[in-house]
């Protein structure tokens, strides 16, 4: 944490601008990752190479193209939203340099928000690099890459919801159990939907109670994956990115929140 960055922070009173000098602080930092750059170059390799895996299958190259290109974009971003994400706050503990931030008229909400805004930027930044490498892909072939936006930006949504809890986890607990945890939540938000094939077939109501809350608890990010329709142009009902987006974002608040409770709660002694 520089000189400059701790006098900014004195002279931002407001808890606006103190979340935002943490934001660009955390963009900084994360920019300079050496994970974060290792993720980005596979991910814009095995887009680039998409080509030739479409060779080596069976279907449509350009909706095989499309398929590995958000795929990649989804997988990557994940990726550096878990090792990046549940670092953060644990860095600045073992640095010792959340002592000297939280002397300044900075709030402990206002360093999570600060955090979960910086790395968001970064994701953000990462997700536009890797589709418009994705896009220059399609345009060779002479196909339009604009119809895969509302699909990349339910992804970033789904990279929000990933980063709010790598940042809670990282407030309970050390970087290798945090990542873990959120490793868990990725894949029990996608398979959501099996809870319910579970209930059908556990035959006491206990079980099926908590078959229901674990259903409700866990975020739903298959609500949040439209890549199948936008490849093979399948028809949606109306509204549903929208709802997506509301519901994401939402989601994503709640575990933010619990997030700053959690850092409240935490004892540096």
């Amino acid at each position: 944490m520089s000189d400059d960055f701790q006098l900014h922070l004195r002279d931002t009173p407001r808890a606006g601008a103190a979340v935002r000098a943490i934001a660009l602080n955390t963009f900084r930092e994360a920019i300079r990752d050496r994970v974060l750059y290792l993720l980005l170059v596979f991910a814009v390799l095995l887009i680039g190479v998409s080509r030739l895996l479409s060779l080596l299958t069976v279907g449509s190259e350009v909706k095989i193209i499309k398929d590995v290109g958000l795929s990649s974009i989804s997988l990557f971003g994940v990726l550096t939203a878990v090792f990046v994400g549940v670092s953060l706050v644990f860095k600045e503990i073992e640095r010792r340099t959340v002592y000297t931030l939280l002397a300044n008229p900075v709030r402990r909400w206002q360093f999570v928000a600060g955090k979960f805004v910086g790395l968001v930027t970064v994701l953000a930044l990462n997700v536009l690099i890797m589709f418009v490498v994705l896009a220059g892909v399609l345009l060779v072939y002479g196909e339009a890459p604009w119809p895969l936006l509302p699909a990349v930006c339910l992804i970033l949504v789904e990279l929000g919801i990933i980063t709010a809890f790598a940042l809670l986890f990282s407030c309970l607990t050390n970087p290798i159990l945090a990542a873990v945890w959120t490793f868990a939540v990725y894949v029990s938000g996608h398979l959501s939907w099996s809870l319910l094939l579970l209930r059908e077939k556990i035959p006491n109501a206990p079980g099926r109670a908590l078959c229901d809350l674990f259903y409700w608890l866990l975020p739903n990010l298959e609500l949040l994956n439209i890549k199948a329709e936008v490849v093979h142009q399948l028809a949606m009902p109306a509204g549903r990115v929208p709802l997506a987006i509301l519901y994401g974002v939402s989601y994503t608040i709640i575990v933010l929140v619990a997030a700053c409770y959690a850092f409240e709660r935490k004892d540096f002694t």
